[in-house]
C-alpha cells in the first residue's frame, strides 16, 4: 500500500510554479498556458517553454519560494503515514527544485519526489533556467512532463491525493482517491469514486477510517484472481 500525492494546491497552499512565472516570466507565460488549456500543446511543452522565460537570480527565486506555505496538517499526515508504514511519494507536474526547497524550509527532506527537473545556469552575467521532463514521462499519452499513471502503476495498492487537472488521468487508475477542487468536480462528473476533503486535517480521519476496508477489499480481489 502506498500514498501518492500531488504538490501544488494540494500540499502547498499556493501554486509555486504559477507564483514564479507571475513574478519572473512576464505575460508571455499566460499565452502559453492558454495553448495548454486549449489542448494545443501538452503540459511538458507548456512548462518547458514557460520556465525558459524566467528571469531571476537564484537568490531571488529562493526568496520567493520562501513565501510559499504548505497545508498546516501535512506534517501530522506524514507522521501518521510513517507510523502506519505507508510510503509517501510526491508526484507532481511541477518543478522538482521548487518542491524540494519549499519542503526543506518546513523541515521535510526525506520524501521521494517525482517531478520535472530544473537546470540552472549562470553565463554571460545572467541566470537562465531550463526544464526537463521526469524519466517517467516517456510514452505519456497526455504529453505530461510526469506520467502520473506510470508512477502509481508500480504500487500494489494505490492511494492518490490531488486537486487539479494534472491529476485527472490518474484518478480512475488507483484504488482510492482523495480529491478536492477541480479533481473532485472531475471525478463527480465522470462517476469516479472519491473521498472529498478540504485540507489534510480533514483528510486524515477519513483515511484512518477508510483504509482498513480498502485493504481488505483489495486482498479479497487479489485472492479471487489467483484462485
Amino acid at each position: 500500500m502506498q500514498v501518492f500525492c500531488d504538490f501544488d494546491g494540494t500540499i502547498s497552499i499556493e501554486d509555486a510554479t504559477d507564483m514564479v512565472l507571475s513574478r519572473f516570466a512576464g505575460s508571455e507565460w499566460e499565452d502559453i498556458e492558454q495553448q495548454w488549456k486549449q489542448g494545443l500543446i501538452g503540459s511538458a511543452e507548456c512548462m518547458r517553454r514557460q520556465i525558459a522565460l524566467v528571469q531571476a537570480s537564484r537568490a531571488d527565486l529562493d526568496t520567493l519560494l520562501n513565501t510559499v506555505s504548505i497545508d498546516p496538517g501535512f506534517e501530522d499526515f506524514l507522521s501518521y503515514c510513517d507510523r502506519s508504514d505507508l510510503p509517501v511519494t510526491i508526484v507532481s507536474d511541477g518543478v522538482d527544485y521548487f518542491i524540494r526547497h519549499i519542503l526543506a524550509r518546513h523541515g521535510i527532506e526525506d520524501l521521494r519526489i517525482v517531478a520535472n527537473v530544473l537546470t540552472h545556469r549562470f553565463a554571460l552575467g545572467r541566470d537562465s533556467y531550463s526544464l526537463s521532463p521526469s524519466p517517467t514521462a516517456a510514452g505519456c499519452m497526455s504529453g505530461s512532463g510526469v506520467c502520473k499513471c506510470l508512477v502509481v502503476k508500480s504500487a500494489e495498492l494505490q492511494i492518490y491525493i490531488g486537486d487539479g487537472r494534472s491529476d485527472f488521468c490518474v484518478a480512475d487508475k488507483v484504488d482510492l482517491v482523495f480529491a478536492k477542487d477541480k479533481l473532485a468536480d472531475y471525478c463527480d462528473d465522470r462517476g469516479i469514486p472519491f473521498v472529498g476533503f478540504e485540507n489534510f486535517a480533514d483528510l486524515l480521519p477519513k483515511m484512518e477510517a477508510i483504509l482498513p476496508s480498502v485493504a481488505q477489499e483489495r486482498r479479497a480481489l487479489l485472492n479471487c484472481k489467483t484462485a
